[in-house]
């Protein structure tokens, strides 16, 4: 099976991983900080690193692009953050990371990004092509690509499978109506059901509640008595 680097602070985090990948097989070898896993990158190969951004000395980001700069990036990255946003993952993406990982990590999405990582050449030296941010990269491109049209057609009434937004405005409110639409068009289809929408989200119900009353969304507009 693969070698695989777990770069977290959190040592919770790192035993839970480390018995899961161990679990399925892999070899784990832990760092909790920048220069940990600057030194286990010294004395072994991974076949793949999961990387968490947010680290007291030097953040995973920063280490990236010092991999990235040293050419020592020959091995598929799969970010982790419980706090990161979109730019932080699309930024991400840019200094070569494959994947991004939102905390807390359900065992599907790691065994699948694990596994997606894996299959990726980017161990042998070729370029590494991102995979789907979380389940989010294709929404980001699809969501450009509708805006950049100036002047579209007038919206439908109601959440929509597809929006038109502005792009003349801050990147932060820009993102913001963004996620509200979106969360509220699968909160109608869904009937107003939390668990329902968690469950088709990827989001846990407290995380997606906290998610719903920071974009203002009506949690009472399409309530059918779903939980």
């Amino acid at each position: 099976m693969a070698i695989i680097l777990v770069v977290d602070d959190e040592l919770g985090i790192r035993a839970l991983l480390s018995e899961i990948l161990t679990d399925e097989g892999h070899t784990v070898e832990l760092a909790e900080n920048a220069a940990q896993a600057r030194e286990v990158r010294g004395r072994v190969r991974p076949d793949l690193v999961l990387l968490d951004i947010w680290m007291p000395d030097v953040d995973g980001i920063s280490l990236l692009k010092e991999w990235g700069a040293s050419g020592q990036l020959k091995m598929p990255v799969i970010m982790m953050s419980g706090h990161g946003t979109i730019d932080t993952a699309v930024e991400a993406t840019k200094f070569g990371a494959m994947a991004f990982l939102e905390k807390p990590i359900t065992l599907q999405k790691l065994l699948r990004a694990v596994e997606q990582g894996l299959s990726r050449p980017a161990a042998r030296g070729a370029p590494v092509e991102p995979l789907p941010l979380d389940g989010r990269r294709d929404d980001i491109l699809q969501v450009v690509t509708v805006t950049a049209l100036d002047g579209g057609p007038s919206q439908p009434q109601g959440p929509q499978p597809q929006q038109f937004f502005s792009l003349d405005r801050p990147l932060r409110e820009a993102r913001d109506t963004f996620e509200k639409c979106y969360f509220e068009f699968h909160l109608a289809k869904e009937g107003g059901s939390m668990t329902r929408v968690a469950e088709k989200t990827g989001l846990e119900r407290t995380h997606l509640y906290r998610k719903l009353k920071q974009l203002g969304v009506d949690l009472t507009r399409n309530k059918r008595g779903g939980i």
